[in-house]
């Protein structure tokens, strides 16, 4: 009966169009002041001790660091250095924008700033060169929801967060489904390409190959920064986050100079802001998820699905299902702040992989991006391309059944996530 009036009051608060943050807060309160006999100093201690927690930490500092990337040049580089490699086959420039998308992921940790930062610069190109403005849109829409499953990822660290897992491990994680992703939505792109005779470019020599790697190295090395010191032990997810902030001011203002230091003050007030909106709807979730757990809702859902004979098989399906439907109306942090801490408690009953389970939450909220009629993705490459978010719908479904066909098989062969964590002795 509680879950019913928790959700029951959550849905028709959003169906109000109001901010999820918002609706989670009044959510929360209402019941907690007319359904319970919770104190308020519990609630209290409850919001502080909840986002105490370091890896918070890292959210902040993965957002500013994007944001000196995206202002920096550095997209614009990577851009030239995938051309350079696999312009030449059939749909080159797509193909690029995947490669430069899955690279930019590595340095960013965020969709919507992946799909800015090279969809901004690629897509004029991609018209220019006699590509359509669909494929293009699609291309950059799909392969921008990599920056939330190639590491690092600021909505891994939300999970993390909320289910008291390995923020290192989920990183190690999404290393290996995160670049076959990539290679799927290659594919794809080269297949439609052949089919309809787009364009390619002449071939690169290897001066030129060379060159643009150079180039294009500041950035790159960014990757080695965090990836390295993180799994070589010098520092934590959380340190590696704040040395990448840092490096990424130190790339975009003294060594590309693309950015001046008048330009700084600009870039620190936009991170804050967002990382603002997304430290309210935290500590919201913290509250939502201790009203759950209070209520015993989770583990009453667990034993329900035991008692009924659901194994793991039926139960990831479900999962997907209901993350899927989420992604309909809510963005990545909202669904994994809210669902994590009610479905884990299930996925760990049931035998399944905490760390496994995360990088299929993440998956689902990668397709969750790309689909109407709130995904995130859809909207931002709206702004870039001018295009309706029906005739984006049309153009991203072939990269979009692809996602779809990926989801399947992360679902089902969990050593895709796991095997790379066990071989560093994460697990």
């Amino acid at each position: 009966m509680s879950a019913l009036i928790i959700f029951g009051l959550l849905m028709m608060l959003m169906l109000t169009g109001m901010p999820i943050s918002i609706a989670l807060g009044l959510t929360v309160l209402t019941f907690l002041f007319t359904m319970t006999s919770v104190p308020i100093e519990a609630v209290a201690l409850k919001l502080f001790t909840g986002i105490e927690k370091f890896e918070i930490m890292a959210i902040p500092f993965f957002i500013l660091a994007g944001n000196f990337l995206t202002h920096g040049g550095v997209a614009k580089r990577m851009i030239v250095f995938a051309s350079s490699m696999v312009g030449h086959w059939h749909g080159g420039l797509g193909l690029a924008g995947v490669l430069a998308c899955a690279l930019f992921a590595a340095v960013s940790g965020s969709s919507p700033a992946t799909v800015v930062a090279i969809g901004a610069i690629l897509l004029p190109a991609m018209i220019k060169a006699g590509f359509p403005k669909s494929f293009g849109a699609g291309v950059i829409t799909t392969s921008g929801a990599l920056g939330i499953l190639i590491p690092p990822s600021i909505v891994m660290v939300m999970y993390a967060v909320a289910t008291n897992t390995s923020v290192g491990a989920l990183f190690m994680a999404g290393v290996i489904p995160g670049f076959l992703l990539a290679m799927f939505l290659g594919l794809t792109t080269w297949y439609r390409a052949r089919k309809n005779n787009y364009p390619r470019q002449p071939k690169a020599s290897v001066a030129t190959r060379i060159k643009a790697f150079r180039d294009s190295m500041w950035g790159l090395l960014l990757i080695v920064v965090v990836m390295g010191g993180i799994y070589s032990g010098i520092f934590t997810p959380t340190e590696a986050a704040a040395m990448s902030a840092v490096y990424a001011f130190v790339v975009a203002v003294f060594v590309y100079k693309d950015m001046g230091l008048k330009d700084v003050p600009k870039v620190l007030l936009n991170s804050a802001s967002m990382s603002a909106m997304l430290l309210y709807i935290i500590t919201n979730a913290v509250m939502f998820s201790f009203i759950m757990t209070n209520e015993q809702i989770p583990q009453t859902l667990a034993e329900w699905m035991l008692a009924q004979g659901l194994g793991p098989i039926i139960f990831l399906l479900a999962v997907n299902v209901l993350l899927l439907l989420a992604g309909n109306f809510m963005e990545p942090s909202s669904i994994t702040l809210i669902f994590a801490p009610i479905l884990f408690p299930m996925a760990i009953k049931l035998g399944i992989d905490p760390i496994h389970f995360g990088i299929l939450m993440v998956v689902n909220m990668e397709v969750g991006m790309c689909h109407p009629p709130v995904g995130l993705n859809l909207y931002v490459a709206s702004g870039i391309t001018k295009m309706g978010i029906t005739e984006l719908t049309i153009a991203v479904w072939p990269w979009l059944l692809t996602m779809l066909g990926f989801l399947v098989l992360v679902t089902y062969v969990p050593e895709l996530s796991l095997w790379l964590p066990r071989v560093m002795g994460m697990l």
